[in-house]
């Protein structure tokens, strides 16, 4: 649980340093995406720390990839 306040009391922390530049310089697309990627980041430390089973991005790719490669190894042999 300790995990979890340290996470959010860091989010908080780059949210309250990084925001009011973004918002100075009016830069809003950036904004959002920081925004977003910054809570993904915070869901998956959370998710990290209370020891969830997080997907490994790769076995993904290797799912999509793999038919694709099935075949033209088919077709080099």
């Amino acid at each position: 649980m300790l995990g979890v306040a340290i996470t959010i009391v860091a989010a908080i922390l780059i949210f309250a340093f990084e925001i009011p530049k973004l918002r100075k310089k009016k830069l809003t697309k950036e904004l959002w995406v920081f925004s977003v990627l910054m809570v993904m980041a915070v869901g998956l430390g959370i998710a990290e720390s209370l020891h969830l089973s997080i997907p490994n991005p790769l076995n993904g790719i290797r799912m999509v990839l793999q038919p694709m490669s099935n075949v033209i190894n088919g077709l080099l042999k």
